[in-house]
């Protein structure tokens, strides 16, 4: 809200003026929002050096492929049965829906990463944030509330709805845009940021019930950042762990807390 001489000053001046001074209000947010997300990118990079960030990655990473691995093998070996079991398809068109129910599980194997990832970092959520929040936001780490594992699993399965239900609903588009060759994947970027953005929110928000929420303007850079880390191969490995110290720095950057290691 504009105040004293800021407000006279935009009162006096015609409407026209007044008008593209209320557009580039939000475009400065915007900006300012992804200045602080990058801000906030670079130093999540640095604190995969922190020894305590390595092991939680190494178990976090085990466990996601361990699960990958399980959950692939699980609805292929389902999907062949169940075409097995279907005695009204003939041999070829068995053999066709093999192969077809095999590559949709590869396109649909960065949904599944996503899945499990979300879900396996959800179960280690409390110890990323403490970490990076010891190191580097000494004050906020003290006021924080400690986050039960009943907590994180609830987060987590949250996540997970959402990332069903959001891309069910885009279902339907991402059908449509098969025939663009790039528009499926793109919008499939765009829903995975928004839900992305939510979930990380909620995450770290977790710590700090009395916190605001962070907006929509930094929501969607912290989700579009991560929504790409997990688009990349072998980058996406590291995705989870990189986009849950991210958003802590986007909750604290600009509180004025006093870091550590500036």
């Amino acid at each position: 809200m504009l105040k004293g001489k800021a407000a006279r000053a935009f009162r006096g001046r015609d409407e026209r003026t007044q008008a593209r001074a209320l557009d580039a209000a939000p475009r400065a947010d915007h900006r300012a929002a992804m200045t602080r997300a990058l801000h906030a990118f670079l130093l999540a990079i640095r604190d995969l050096a922190s020894p305590r960030a390595r092991a939680i990655l190494a178990q976090s990473l085990a466990l996601t492929l361990l699960l990958l691995a399980l959950s692939g093998a699980a609805i292929f070996f389902s999907a062949r049965w169940a075409l097995e079991h279907w005695s009204w398809l003939d041999a070829a068109t068995r053999d066709l829906a093999s192969i077809l129910a095999v590559l949709g599980l590869l396109a649909g194997g960065w949904l599944l990463f996503r899945a499990v990832a979300i879900i396996v970092i959800g179960l280690f959520a409390d110890a990323i944030v403490a970490d990076v929040e010891g190191r580097h936001y000494p004050a906020a780490a003290a006021r924080a509330v400690d986050v039960g594992w009943g907590q994180n699993i609830r987060l987590a399965l949250a996540s997970l709805g959402r990332l069903i239900g959001g891309n069910l609903l885009a279902l339907p588009l991402y059908i449509l845009l098969l025939v663009t060759g790039i528009g499926t994947p793109i919008l499939a970027l765009l829903v995975n940021a928004l839900l992305l953005g939510r979930d990380l929110e909620a995450m770290v928000l977790a710590r700090h019930p009395g916190r605001p929420r962070f907006g929509r303007s930094a929501r969607w850079p912290l989700g579009l950042l991560s929504a790409a880390g997990f688009a990349m191969p072998v980058a996406n490995l590291l995705a989870p762990l990189l986009s849950a110290a991210m958003a802590v720095h986007m909750l604290h950057l600009g509180d004025g807390n006093k870091k550590n290691d500036q």
